[in-house]
C-alpha cells in the first residue's frame, strides 16, 4: 500500500483515514496522517499530512507539511512546505512558507507565502 517510492514508510504513518471512513468534528494528530476518505470540521496534523486524490476535506487544515491531491473546502495553514498536485481542487485561503502548485490543479482563494505567515514583498525598484 505504501512504500519508500511513495515517499511514505508504513512505519512512519500514524493515522490512515481510509476511503470508506467519514470523520465529523475536530481531528487532531501529532504524527503523519494520510486521508483517503472524508473529513468535516477541522484537521490539525503535527507533521506530514497527505490528502489523496479521492479524499474530500470540508474543514480548515493546519499542518507542518502537506501534499494535497484531493478536494479541500476550507482554509489551509502550513508552517513548512505545501505541495498541491495536478488532481487537487482547493476552495479557500492558503498560508504557507513554501508552496508548489502543479499544472492542472484548481485553486480558488488567496495565497499568502513567507516566513511565519508574513507576506514576502518584492524589493522596490527605482527607475
Amino acid at each position: 500500500m505504501f512504500n519508500k517510492q511513495d515517499g511514505h514508510d508504513i512505519k512512519e504513518i500514524e493515522t490512515i483515514v481510509g476511503p470508506s471512513v467519514k470523520i465529523k468534528g475536530d481531528f487532531n494528530g501529532h504524527g503523519n496522517i494520510i486521508v483517503e476518505g472524508i473529513v468535516e470540521g477541522s484537521l490539525k496534523c503535527g507533521n506530514m499530512l497527505s490528502v489523496k486524490n479521492k479524499a474530500k476535506i470540508m474543514a480548515d487544515i493546519e499542518a507542518k507539511d502537506a501534499i494535497i491531491g484531493g478536494e479541500v473546502e476550507g482554509n489551509i495553514k502550513i508552517s513548512g512546505y505545501l505541495e498541491i498536485t495536478s488532481t487537487a481542487k482547493i476552495i479557500g485561503d492558503i498560508e504557507a512558507t513554501k508552496i508548489s502548485i502543479a499544472e492542472g490543479a484548481l485553486f480558488n482563494g488567496k495565497c499568502t507565502m513567507g516566513l511565519g505567515g508574513k507576506p514576502v514583498h518584492a524589493p522596490e525598484t527605482h527607475d
